[in-house]
């Protein structure tokens, strides 16, 4: 069976518009009782016979080669990815999490994790989790929820369906996410005489879904009688490539374009119809130009609460919304005029509809000016100068003028995913990506891992905190043995910073969230700074490590490290009570109601005076 499976992915592609790829472009895997001899054993196989059909690569950390498959996928438009193999027991289950961020994000993975015995005849064996109730039952199932496709291959017989089903699930724009296929170990090694059809070379053909026309005359209608329009894009645009045909509306009809974490990058950051980033974390121009929208046309977004700032953003009585997405579920939110389809096939064809149609031109100059004076405040963010350390906004400025228009940069958790949001200025469509569906720490080093596989041509800058650098750096050895270049800009302020702010804003005074040694004294975590020296750490899994005392030391050591061959980490230390320009805008994060510190008291009064913006939008 395992064999099977290595000949069939090999033999599978995807095509958009002409354009032909293979869908499985690789395997990670990770080997123990559970897989070396099944699908372990086919990869070598594989690797002697026909070297490039299936190229392996090997991970230290299930759940880290998880995010570097999905990295890739989204680098790729989800057209092409990877899939990951990993034994039975903790090696499966610690795919579960980069299973849920996949789902989440809507981004195709293939999970291949092992199973238990399916003929039973030795169990329990080593690492197996037993029911007493429920003997079909296995940790595996843990994956079930998290998953968009998810079977168990009992018998070998059952592969076909298993395999054809999954594909279906990578391939479809609307359903997609991780797609996972348990293999029990003793059938991975299991022969049968499967038909040759199945390990011809299939192509997956992924269709552009056309907008029904009444639903684009509906939409266009309810932009004709708007004053104030906006549109809202997200993820969806760039993964069907609509950039060109969203700026060709923008420009046609004056519409301002505000982004998604996801959809960042749909506009370059200077363009005239550029407004900035949405949201909690977004910009106060386009939150300004939110708050007084009249018609809001979201476009390949799934409106988390951080898009809508916990549904207090879009503030008009009688705001309106235009959802197009491929997803119908999420072009109904909000009580929308839903446009189900393809983001670049509904925006061609609204486009069309609403051709001489114009926002007016004051409310065009507004949206221009309140932009501009934002990328003013970027500018004095980036150049603050502040001493001794630096501002975590200057570290990026820094990196931001070091990447070139095509680099990327990529981020996940912490407060740099928020900062970068607000100030990243961004030039094309796959410079940006920050993943901020699961916002998983760990996800930077790996996920910029599968950026740079997915897309050797461009310079890769992974910005990572010392918290998150803490959950999942083993990645950087695979980085090394397999010659990747990605630069890490390693941000060290010796704790949470994001949630140490959120902490204080709730009235928590920052509980929990700084490295500090126990205090003999008071007993609690509030002693010296913990001595961890990150940057040696790195060294010693054998990244080149350069060490920046200051924002020109920084800008110096980008500048060396741009040509550098194999992975380069940067470490920098910043003030992390210096906060980044504020976005204006609300996150919901409920505050205790009863307490006896005054300091929650205080924010619980806070909070109560900004739940009541919050609205249902029906």
């Amino acid at each position: 069976m395992g064999q099977a499976i290595v000949r069939f992915l090999a033999a599978q592609y995807t095509e958009r518009d002409g354009v032909s790829q293979r869908l499985i472009e690789g395997c990670f895997g990770i080997f123990g009782h559970g897989n070396v001899a099944g699908l372990g054993e086919a990869l070598l196989a594989a690797e002697l016979a026909s070297p490039g059909s299936l190229p392996y690569y090997q991970a230290r950390n299930e759940q880290a080669m998880v995010h570097a498959a999905a990295g890739f996928a989204r680098m790729r438009n989800r057209l092409s990815t990877l899939a990951c193999t990993t034994s039975v027991g903790p090696g499966a289950t610690n795919m579960v999490t980069g299973a849920a961020l996949a789902t989440v994000n809507r981004l195709p993975v293939l999970l291949l994790p092992s199973d238990v015995f399916a003929t039973r005849a030795a169990e329990p064996v080593l690492q197996q989790l037993e029911h007493p109730s429920q003997r079909d039952v296995s940790a595996n199932d843990a994956f079930r929820p998290v998953s968009r496709f998810f079977d168990r291959v009992g018998r070998p017989e059952q592969l076909p369906d298993a395999l054809l089903g999954a594909m279906r699930v990578l391939t479809d724009p609307a359903d997609t996410g991780a797609a996972t296929i348990c293999l029990p170990e003793d059938v991975q090694a299991q022969a049968f005489d499967w038909p040759d059809e199945l390990f011809a070379r299939r192509t997956w053909h992924v269709a552009r879904s056309g907008p029904d026309p009444a639903a684009i005359a509906r939409a266009a209608a309810v932009l004709r009688d708007a004053a104030r329009p906006l549109i809202v894009a997200g993820g969806g645009v760039i993964y069907s490539g609509a950039e060109d045909v969203l700026r060709a509306l923008a420009e046609a009809t004056g519409i301002p374009v505000a982004e998604t974490q996801a959809g960042k990058g749909s506009l370059a950051y200077d363009h005239p119809q550029a407004a900035g980033a949405i949201g909690a974390t977004g910009t106060p121009a386009a939150n300004a130009l939110a708050a007084e929208a009249d018609v809001v046309v979201g476009i390949g977004t799934r409106w988390s609460d951080f898009s809508t700032a916990s549904r207090t953003a879009f503030a008009r009585p009688d705001v309106r919304f235009v959802n197009i997405n491929v997803t119908a579920s999420d072009a109904s939110k909000h009580a929308a005029t839903s446009v189900t389809g393809d983001a670049r096939a509904a925006l061609s064809a609204l486009a069309t509809t609403l051709s001489g149609w114009q926002a007016g031109a004051a409310y065009r100059a507004e949206a221009t000016a309140r932009a501009r004076q934002w990328d003013e405040t970027v500018e004095l963010a980036y150049t603050a100068g502040h001493a001794p350390l630096p501002a975590q906004a200057e570290v990026i400025g820094a990196v931001n003028a070091a990447a070139a228009p095509r680099d990327v940069v990529v981020c996940a958790a912490g407060s740099m995913p928020g900062d970068l949001h607000k100030l990243w200025r961004t030039r094309d469509p796959k410079g940006y990506h920050v993943e901020y569906g699961y916002s998983c720490m760990g996800y930077e080093i790996a996920g910029g891992i599968g950026v740079k596989m997915a897309a050797p041509d461009r310079e890769v800058y992974v910005m990572v905190g010392d918290g998150s650098y803490l959950m999942m750096a083993t990645e950087l050895v695979t980085a090394v043995q397999e010659n990747i270049k990605i630069t890490v800009i390693l941000v060290q302020n010796h704790g949470f910073a994001s949630i140490g702010a959120l902490s204080q804003s709730v009235g928590s005074q920052r509980f929990g969230t700084a490295y500090h040694y126990r205090n003999p004294a008071t007993g609690r975590l509030d002693g010296a700074p913990l001595p961890v020296d990150l940057a040696a750490n790195a060294e010693s899994l054998g990244v080149h490590v350069i060490r920046a005392g200051s924002i020109a030391d920084l800008t110096a050591a980008l500048r060396s490290a741009r040509p550098a061959d194999g992975p380069v980490l940067i470490s920098v230390e910043t003030d992390p009570m210096i906060a980044a320009p504020d976005s204006q805008s609300w996150w919901d994060v409920p505050v205790a109601e009863v307490s006896e510190l005054e300091s929650v008291n205080q924010a619980r009064a806070a909070y109560e005076a900004a739940r009541p913006r919050q609205r249902r939008y029906l």
